[in-house]
C-alpha cells in the first residue's frame, strides 16, 4: 500500500480498485495510480486527511461520477478543474475564461 496511515477500511478499499483496474485491462501503475487517487479523494471527503484541495471536498465523488470526467467525451473536466490547470500552468487571463476557452488554453 502507499500510504502506512491508511485504514484497514481504506487498504482493502484500495486493493479492491486496483484488482478491478488490472481486470478491466489498465496497466498495474496506471492501476495503482488511480486507485492511490481515489482512496484519498474519499478520505478527504470523509475528513480522514489533514489536507484537502477544494475539489476533493466538493466535487461529486469518486464512486458518482464513474466516467463522467475521464478526460473525454462531453463531460470531461469542469471549469474549476481546467482553471486549477491553467494556474498550474500560469496562463494569464485564466479569471475571465468560460470553460470552452480554458480547455483551449490548456490545450486539451
Amino acid at each position: 500500500m502507499p500510504q502506512g496511515a491508511w485504514s484497514n477500511k481504506r487498504e482493502r478499499q484500495y486493493d479492491h480498485i486496483k484488482r478491478s483496474l488490472r481486470e478491466r485491462g489498465h496497466s498495474a501503475d496506471e492501476a495503482e495510480e488511480i486507485a492511490a487517487r481515489t482512496v484519498n479523494k474519499e478520505r478527504a471527503r470523509r475528513g480522514e486527511s489533514k489536507e484537502a484541495s477544494k475539489t476533493s471536498t466538493q466535487d461529486i465523488s469518486s464512486g458518482r461520477r464513474g466516467g463522467l470526467r475521464s478526460h473525454k467525451g462531453p463531460g470531461g473536466r469542469t471549469r474549476d478543474q481546467l482553471y486549477e490547470e491553467a494556474k498550474r500552468k500560469g496562463v494569464v487571463g485564466r479569471s475571465k475564461m468560460n470553460k470552452a476557452q480554458l480547455e483551449r488554453a490548456v490545450g486539451r
